[in-house]
């Protein structure tokens, strides 16, 4: 039978006896743990001589001996000679310490996990009778593919210090969530969400978890970010783990940075979690590459709600650069006079891609001279991203493909 403890190693003295791939391979977990590692060797194999060198580890060249395992709180043995890992096994036994010995690991007083960690919770994997490494990789494996998904209950019961954590959910689909969001949102207390991003993932959350809707639309601001920033500051004074859950990057036109500064000016704990914002992420749903080789050097982001700013204007006018527009289905108008009055062909190609990433997906493609009247006839509305550029072409990446294909014939 096996009894599995979470020991606290940092600072006790771990000893591996054997200085091969397979110590070297385990090392590192115990340097991860802040150990005091103390290995004993004749010899060191390339891997434990780098992590030597690389944590300053203490190695005793020489045989290993029944002192060496006295003062140890764990001892490691894997000279790979059966006899000397049991001897050592044996020390350790008549010393009340525990061993991992990889000779006869079925019979040794102490087993090492197959490991993951998601924030501060640790899962070990270990087979109760015999031992069978690789079926505990499979499961720990598995358990952490559920872990990065969000899908394993992982908030704390215990009410502590409060914290917010503002987490770019990227253009909608789950699965282009990080894994530190995914994992941010499994263990919240309170969720503030927005209207887009990945909102099917609230409907995973625990029954108790209190999600806040907080959704702008446009012309229709039910909350002010004032009181947005009040709500995150004040559920997480309460001892609370605020996600502050938004469609794309926390910081591309997101207002993340406001809320980070409303909550250092309350002293409460703040971290920003990155999400792919729709700058790149909407264009590349569409097959349009934001930048190409020989079309297209940079890219210009503008915030379409407000006015045409002169750097907006002068990208507008520069044959090399994609200008991308959030939020300017409205402005279409002023966008267009801007990109005409700054020089810009009428033959600049332009695409609207509508809900991005989404089943109902939608891509328009005009040219600066046809775009008031195409979006028109089209209906086109927001969520949409207006690409303006050569990268529009329709048929851009097709030309570029057949380009290609020329060339290697």
């Amino acid at each position: 039978m096996t009894t599995m403890l979470g020991l606290s190693l940092t600072g006790r003295r771990v000893l591996f006896v054997g200085g091969g791939a397979v110590a070297a391979r385990r090392v590192g977990r115990f340097v991860d743990e802040g150990a005091d590692i103390h290995i004993v060797s004749p010899e060191l194999g390339d891997e434990m001589r780098r992590a030597v060198d690389a944590h300053g580890l203490m190695w005793h060249a020489r045989r290993v001996g029944p002192d060496d395992v006295a003062d140890a709180w764990l001892v490691h043995s894997a000279t790979g000679d059966p006899r000397v890992d049991t001897a050592v096994a044996a020390w350790c036994e008549s010393r009340r310490v525990f061993c991992v010995n990889t000779s006869d690991g079925a019979h040794g007083s102490a087993r090492l996990t197959a490991e993951t960690r998601s924030g501060d919770i640790v899962v070990g994997v270990a087979s109760d009778a015999g031992v069978d490494p690789r079926r505990a990789v499979r499961l720990r494996d598995a358990i952490a593919a559920a872990l990065r998904a969000g899908t394993l209950p992982l908030r704390r019961r215990r009410r502590g210090g409060g914290r917010v954590d503002l987490v770019g959910g990227g253009p909608g689909p789950a699965d282009l969530m990080t894994v530190r969001g995914r994992r941010l949102l499994a263990e919240a207390d309170v969720v503030v969400a927005d209207r887009l991003g990945p909102t099917d993932v609230l409907h995973e959350l625990e029954p108790d978890v209190e999600v806040i809707d907080v959704g702008k639309r446009p012309g229709h601001h039910p909350v002010t970010q004032d009181e947005i920033n009040a709500l995150l500051v004040a559920h997480a004074r309460a001892g609370k783990r605020v996600v502050r859950l938004k469609g794309g990057d926390p910081f591309v036109f997101g207002r993340g940075g406001e809320e980070v500064a409303a909550c250092h000016a309350a002293g409460v704990a703040v971290e920003v979690v990155p999400g792919l914002t729709s700058v790149v992420s909407v264009p590349q749903a569409a097959g349009i590459p934001v930048t190409h080789r020989g079309v297209s050097a940079g890219i210009h982001v503008a915030n379409g709600q407000g006015a045409v700013s002169p750097s907006t204007r002068a990208a507008l006018g520069d044959d090399t650069i994609t200008t991308v527009v959030l939020m300017g289905v409205a402005a279409l108008p002023r966008i267009v006079a801007a990109a005409r009055d700054a020089g810009a062909p009428g033959t600049r190609p332009v695409a609207i891609v509508e809900r991005g990433h989404t089943p109902q997906q939608r891509t328009t493609h005009s040219t600066l001279a046809e775009v008031e009247r195409d979006a028109a006839t089209a209906g086109v509305a927001n969520p949409a991203v207006i690409v303006i550029g050569e990268v529009a072409r329709a048929d851009l990446l097709l030309t570029a493909a057949t380009d290609r294909e020329r060339v290697t014939r």
